[in-house]
């Protein structure tokens, strides 16, 4: 494996990223929600835009994988500052978006923030505003208590410790939601959904399909796919989403 390089943002934070060269418009791979850079889509995209020669861009958000930082210090708007920081610091013309779950709705917030970076996106099992629709929805009087008394509470996982979640990763991610009006994607936009998902319900992408406003833009579920969205099957299915998006 080899050893990623690094770019400081202006607040400090130091990003672990990997870039391909080739041809534009690039792709950015997002990942998700305590993933990182080294996960089976990362890696297969990176594969593909090696052998199609296009300019492919992985990198972790602050607290995850290789860059700095604690995980339980960061929330949604430091995730979001950190992908916009090495984007515009080491891609070149428009990008398209590949967000995976979080990643999905860190697209989301920088397609609002700097559109003429974006030529595309691609949504796989997207995540958009699940602070709020999601943990703060499901959980029960005594852990909204305990959030807002201690700021931390702790929930189960099931791709290992359990996911410290903070006090101020749901008040921060009320200030980037994005659900909550019309979603500008004037590109070609593919989301992809799997049936048997249960981290991110199908609702959720029907919801997403119903924000965005744009001429291109298909929602795909997959029967039996899971939320890693990783077999080869599914794999193929990113590939040729990106493909379409691009082409």
């Amino acid at each position: 494996m080899s050893e990623p390089d690094f770019l400081t943002t202006e607040a400090g934070r130091r990003i672990a990223y990997h870039r391909t060269a080739g041809a534009g418009p690039g792709v950015v791979f997002l990942g998700g929600f305590m993933s990182d850079m080294e996960g089976t889509k990362a890696l297969a995209l990176e594969d593909w835009a090696r052998a199609s020669g296009r300019a492919f861009l992985r990198f972790d958000y602050s607290g995850h994988g290789q860059s700095s930082g604690s995980f339980a210090e960061g929330c949604i708007g430091d995730w979001a500052a950190d992908a916009r920081a090495v984007i515009e610091a080491v891609t070149e013309g428009p990008q398209v978006l590949v967000g995976s779950s979080m990643g999905g709705w860190i697209s989301a917030i920088l397609i609002r923030e700097i559109p003429s970076k974006v030529a595309g996106f691609v949504g796989i099992a997207a995540a958009p505003d699940f602070t709020e629709d999601s943990m703060w929805r499901d959980f029960s009087a005594d852990e909204r208590a305990r959030l807002m008394a201690e700021g931390l509470v702790h929930l189960p996982s099931d791709y290992g410790d359990p996911y410290p979640i903070t006090r101020r990763l749901i008040e921060d991610g009320r200030r980037h939601l994005v659900l909550r009006e019309a979603l500008a994607m004037p590109f070609p936009v593919r989301l992809l959904q799997g049936t048997e998902d249960e981290a991110v319900e199908r609702a959720v992408a029907l919801r997403l399909l119903d924000h965005i406003s744009g001429d291109d833009v298909r929602l795909t579920f997959v029967k039996g796919a899971d939320h890693r969205f990783s077999s080869p099957e599914c794999l193929a299915l990113v590939e040729r989403a990106v493909e379409e998006v691009i082409g």
